[in-house]
């Protein structure tokens, strides 16, 4: 039996002050994304020496910088920038930035973050006047040059309303200068930028109708564990009384928006004040993704340290990280090693969308893949990287290229049983070229 493929893997809101109820922990362990159980040994996995990127409209205050910060603060923080250039001591610190960047990188004992170990480096764009997108394409670029030009991922929880976009009768097809900037970094700077979904106000779908990262609906807890789509997300067709703001949302065409589901309500961080907050969106809900990358890369790395058979420098491809983690999420519980069953809205599941039905619609609109589950990506990852010119086991991945109007076999080691079930994620990058004409 053979596939033809590429690069290919198998296998905002703040509600109330609360006393700490630890959902952060709920959220990274067994009942969220799994994280948890890759902090201990024998993986002992925390995104050491890991760098990852934040870039929003304000940032998190960096103790000895900034009096606004608590002198507990527990954020690794590698950098704080405004823009392109270092920001400035207690100017453009936000509480919603802090707040995501303790789901990636806090080192707090009782909530701890995704990936305490890596280094966060974040840039505020500031609070721009009608489009901004010049100057976020900026920061984002900026801190993509971080940590010596090795940055593995950049969290986007904002974005840029439609009504903003210089284009006439501006849509979601892609062409949005922030959304072209986005391609651009991906390949450029080789890293994976995790974008959040918008959630039905019509309000920052730009740059959510990018092509070659993450874009991600939140989950909500349903006796006890993070396994429905929440109500509040973008994901919807287009109907009845809000379908006009909805259908702002949603991309041009047939291509679906989000990729991916992970945990955004109800999650248990620290504000600036030092309290703890109950909040909820998609702009939590990215950054447990964006973190998860961290773990993956601090195993790679250690691979290639060691020296391990099927292993290379493209295990830290952002096209590797992105079919990882969308092949790996769960849909249904019992299929594949899957270890729970996602519900949209209404109660469907994957076997009940369209993306199950229809061999040329990839993603379900409300829940993409599936949701996250980091310990099996590390799973998938760990397999390691199997060439087309042998044949391949059941998990692995390979980075490769394919000539135009040609095909490449993948063949597998052992037969598939008649009425199982396969799982096969393939990316590609949309190529977008700048034309820099100030430097």
């Amino acid at each position: 039996m053979s596939h033809k493929l590429t690069w290919v893997t198998w296998s905002c809101a703040i509600l109330a002050l609360i006393a700490p109820a630890l959902a952060l922990e709920h959220s990274t362990g067994r009942d969220g994304i799994n994280a948890q159980r890759l902090h201990h040994s024998p993986y002992n996995l925390i995104g050491r020496k890991i760098a990852i990127g934040q870039v929003e409209i304000g940032r998190p205050g960096k103790f000895g910088l900034d009096k606004v910060v608590p002198s507990y603060s527990n954020l690794n923080l590698g950098g704080v920038f405004y823009r392109d250039d270092h920001a400035k001591s207690n100017v453009h610190v936000d509480n919603h930035a802090a707040m995501v960047a303790s789901v990636m990188v806090s080192q707090d004992k009782s909530l701890p973050g995704v990936a305490p170990g890596a280094r966060l480096y974040a840039s505020a764009v500031g609070n721009l006047q009608g489009d901004g997108q010049v100057q976020e394409c900026l920061a984002s670029q900026y801190i993509a040059e971080q940590n010596g030009g090795d940055l593995r991922a950049i969290n986007f929880s904002f974005g840029e309303s439609l009504s903003q976009d210089s284009r006439e009768d501006a849509k979601l097809d892609g062409n949005a200068l922030l959304t072209q900037c986005i391609d651009w970094s991906s390949r450029v700077h080789d890293v994976l930028y995790v974008i959040a979904g918008n959630q039905g106000r019509g309000g920052i779908p730009i740059p959510t109708d990018h092509y070659n990262g993450i874009t991600t609906a939140y989950t909500t807890r349903r006796d006890g564990q993070f396994i429905k789509v929440d109500f509040a997300n973008l994901s919807s067709h287009p109907e009845g009384s809000g379908s006009r703001l909805i259908q702002q949302e949603i991309n041009v065409g047939p291509r679906r928006a989000v990729s991916l589901v992970a945990p955004g309500s109800n999650i248990s961080l620290y504000g600036l004040d030092g309290q703890v907050y109950q909040v909820s969106g998609t702009s939590f809900a990215a950054p447990h993704i964006t973190a998860s990358v961290a773990l993956l890369q601090e195993f790679g790395d250690r691979q290639l340290f060691t020296s391990q058979p099927n292993w290379s420098l493209d295990s830290r491809r952002h096209e590797v990280m992105k079919v990882v983690l969308l092949n790996s999420a769960n849909k249904i519980e019992g299929i594949l090693g899957m270890t729970r069953t996602i519900f949209g809205k209404n109660n469907q599941t994957w076997l009940e969308s369209d993306a199950y039905f229809h061999e040329t619609v990839s993603l379900d609109i409300e829940m993409g893949t599936g949701h996250l589950d980091v310990f099996r990506a590390y799973q998938q990852f760990s397999a390691g990287q199997w060439s087309y010119q042998d044949p391949i086991p059941t998990q692995g991945w390979d980075y490769n290229q394919v000539e135009i109007n040609s095909h490449q076999d993948y063949i597998l080691e052992k037969p598939l049983q008649q009425g199982s079930f396969i799982s096969i994620t393939l990316a590609w990058d949309r190529l977008v070229e700048l034309n820099d004409t100030n430097d």
